[in-house]
């Protein structure tokens, strides 16, 4: 399962940017973080973030929504 190229885009601006994000998962859980890169590991796209001095890889097609905490950001939320 892919996610469209739109919400890949958001992906890539909020790692560009280095904003602070908050992921909701498809299971109800979040997290949050900086968001830094994209990795491609296996078949699948990750979203890196960092936390507390802690990366995490997340798999794109188990976020439902993600929200820019940073201000003044381009944009502010998108729902996958």
């Amino acid at each position: 399962m892919n996610i469209s190229c739109k919400l890949h885009d958001y992906i890539e601006a909020a790692c560009v940017y280095g904003y602070q994000v908050r992921l909701k998962f498809k299971d109800g859980q979040q997290q949050e973080g900086k968001a830094v890169d994209i990795i491609t590991a296996d078949k699948h796209e990750y979203l890196l973030i960092r936390s507390d001095k802690q990366q995490h890889s997340i798999d794109l097609t188990e976020i439902a929504k993600l929200q820019v905490l940073t201000p003044h950001a381009k944009f502010s939320e998108v729902s996958f």
